[in-house]
């Protein structure tokens, strides 16, 4: 990983706490703004690392859960806190891009490498 990835990785956990403190403090206006340069920061990093597989799957994962993340937010602030259906879909997305690459791709991987 090249340390300019890091470095927006870095970035984007601040951006995220940020976001989340808004949300927790109930201010809405703030968590509304930090949705926007979380979001994109999640997809200016899965861009950066698009030549390593592995690290892309964990960043479109982390894609899928800040969007998750956003619309969970979105649904507590405006809409009685109904949207996490909504947010579950991008949740469990993440959860079986990483699912497969754990439990198909590296035993996979593995299993060839000892054969």
């Amino acid at each position: 990983m090249s340390s300019k990835v890091h470095r927006y990785e870095n970035f984007h956990i601040f951006l995220w706490l940020l976001k989340d403190a808004c949300w927790l403090m109930d201010f809405q206006v703030g968590g509304m703004i930090m949705i926007i340069p979380t979001v994109i920061a999640a997809f200016y990093i899965t861009y950066l690392s698009r030549k390593d597989h592995v690290d892309l799957i964990h960043n479109i994962a982390v894609c899928c859960w800040i969007i998750a993340n956003g619309i969970w937010m979105i649904g507590e602030f405006y809409y009685n806190d109904t949207t996490r259906p909504y947010a579950l879909i991008f949740f469990t997305l993440g959860l079986l891009i990483v699912g497969v690459y754990y439990l198909g791709v590296l035993p996979w991987q593995y299993f060839k490498r000892k054969v």
